[in-house]
């Protein structure tokens, strides 16, 4: 299904979190000396403090409460609070198993959101909601070029 335009910017942070992914990923095993290993964990925390946190608060905050209790919302809310943790271990012990784990986890977190529970908003929610949601979405949202 095409993405609606409400969530657009929501898909777009997505795009920069798989790409920060696949670049850590290829970087690391290319080069797992501790002076790269410092650099990617500095470029994931730095990611994290430019979009993903924002990113996190959108959703909890606009996206999240439209969709009313769901089990797949609760895994995602957690997921962004594993997310952190991981974060704040690269801040204070990076090391390329929490590099790793973090990548794993952003990776699958935002498939999910994409296939499963972005498909299911846009089938279920009414017009006018989405687009209230969109305006919110789109005047929050944190855009960076990579």
């Amino acid at each position: 299904m095409r993405r609606d335009p409400s969530l657009i910017p929501l898909s777009h942070q997505h795009h920069n979190g798989l790409a920060l992914c696949v670049l850590t990923r290829r970087s690391l095993a290319a080069d797992a000396s501790p002076e790269n290993l410092a650099k990617l964990a500095r470029r994931a925390i730095d990611r994290y403090e430019l979009e993903l946190a924002n990113h996190f608060a959108i959703e909890e905050e606009v996206l999240f409460p439209l969709c009313g209790p769901m089990p797949l919302v609760d895994e995602l809310v957690a997921e962004h609070r594993a997310l952190e943790g991981f974060i704040a271990e690269l801040r204070t012990a990076p090391s390329a198993a929490v590099l790793e784990q973090f990548c794993g986890l952003l990776t699958s977190h935002i498939r999910r959101e994409e296939n499963e529970l972005f498909e299911q908003i846009q089938r279920s929610l009414p017009r006018e909601v989405l687009d209230q949601a969109g305006g919110e979405i789109d005047r929050r949202a944190v855009r960076i070029c990579l």
